[in-house]
């Protein structure tokens, strides 16, 4: 089974149907998740994202109700304090948020593709590959 794992932005993206001239984003995240919904496919979230969606301004319970709406995809998982004191390391040296380190070891370590908008991630390309939602959407 096909695993994902959603940057913050692309929840964003999902909920706001952001979009930028030329670049709808908001319509990359909906034709995603229609394509895992199809592939029988799983997104993985974890505490860091719900913890960036309540900084985006969204309460708990917003939150939880949208993850509802589509909850036979989800899988959740926490991050662990080696996890996060890793993450900081990485991102220090990296020059890159503490978050996004996090986010792409939380992929890795759960055999997930990365799916990101974020050009930081190419500085982690070691660590897991960030791939683009039109990227797999068209495959």
């Amino acid at each position: 089974m096909q695993k994902y794992y959603w940057d913050t932005s692309i929840w964003l993206d999902l909920f706001e149907n952001r979009d930028e001239p030329n670049f709808p984003k908001g319509e990359y995240a909906t034709k995603l998740l229609n394509k895992i919904i199809k592939d029988n496919a799983k997104i993985i979230y974890s505490d860091l994202t719900i913890t960036e969606l309540e900084e985006a301004g969204y309460s708990f319970s917003e939150i939880q109700e949208r993850l509802s709406q589509i909850k036979p995809l989800l899988i959740f998982i926490e991050s662990n304090d080696k996890e996060a004191g890793k993450a900081k390391d990485i991102a220090l040296k990296r020059e890159i948020p503490r978050g996004d380190a996090l986010h792409a070891m939380l992929a890795r370590n759960n055999h997930a593709k990365l799916i990101t908008f974020d050009n930081h991630f190419k500085k982690l390309r070691d660590m897991t590959i960030p791939f683009t939602p039109r990227e797999i959407i068209s495959n």
